[in-house]
């Protein structure tokens, strides 16, 4: 019960928050992003660090339901969903903090553009994240 106080008083501050201040509020998940982006980090170097708890996750097979949702190949480890989570993570930050600069009257700059060969092309303001999309495309074909 006192869980779902807590999220019933952060969810009306932070709507009230975001109607006075998008751009604060964008930057404040922008932050929590770039922590869930460190946490995942530390998490790697666990899974790499021969001996530990986690260690058994650079082999381990990662679930069906993380391998659907994230396009992963069938042989995808419990180290390979880490890694595109965190990935996910960067962008969810990257946005943000883009967001968090913007003028309310801006164009959005992540809005896709639909002539490339899958629908979606990513955004010139994305091209920071190149290698993160190129490592999605090399793991659907």
């Amino acid at each position: 019960a006192l869980v779902m106080i807590g999220q019933g008083v952060f969810f009306n501050l932070f709507f009230v928050s975001y109607i006075l201040s998008p751009p604060t509020c964008h930057r404040f998940v922008g932050y929590l992003e770039e922590e869930a982006v460190k946490t995942y980090t530390h998490l790697l170097h666990d899974i790499d660090t021969a001996g530990s708890e986690v260690a058994k996750w650079s082999t381990a097979p990662a679930p069906e339901l993380a391998i659907n949702y994230w396009q992963l190949p069938p042989t995808a480890t419990m180290r390979d969903v880490v890694l595109v989570i965190r990935a996910d993570e960067a962008c969810h930050s990257h946005v943000n903090h883009t967001f968090g600069s913007l003028t309310q009257s801006a164009p959005n700059p992540f809005r896709p553009m639909c002539d490339g060969p899958g629908g979606h092309e990513l955004p010139p303001s994305m091209e920071i994240l190149k290698p993160v999309r190129d490592d999605f495309t090399k793991s659907r074909n």
